[in-house]
């Protein structure tokens, strides 16, 4: 019984800890989304800040303490950043020529993906470590 009493415990702890998560997480990116509405700048600033990355990377710190697991996860995000760099000025671009906004953020999304996909393919052929 005291067993069970404790595995209960660990797993309340670990889904208090899950819901932090969520729920800062989900915090950070309405109030991204508010600021915008009140202040494109401002609102575009604080979008900038890679805020899933550096909230990965800390719960990833968290949950594991291993630094050279966060560092490795650091080096991987810089790759994949570069590729999405794209989907910013292709959906302005076709916001202001008129495109829908659907319309131009799956074709946005559908460019920076096959970006990836040939960042991926690109380190694959170099025989960098993925």
């Amino acid at each position: 019984m005291h067993s069970l009493m404790h595995r209960f415990r660990l797993e309340s702890v670990a889904l208090t800890h899950y819901l932090v998560k969520l729920l800062l997480t989900a915090l950070l990116v309405v109030l991204a989304s508010e600021v915008a509405r009140r202040t494109p700048l401002f609102g575009a600033l604080l979008a900038s800040v890679p805020l899933i990355s550096v909230l990965a990377l800390t719960w990833l710190y968290v949950d594991t303490g291993d630094a050279e697991r966060v560092a490795s996860f650091s080096t991987e995000i810089f790759w994949m950043v570069l590729p999405s760099l794209a989907f910013f000025p292709l959906l302005s671009f076709l916001l202001r020529h008129r495109c829908s906004y659907y319309l131009s953020l799956a074709i946005a999304l559908g460019a920076m993906f096959a970006l990836y996909a040939l960042a991926i393919w690109v380190r694959q052929r170099l025989g960098l470590r993925l």
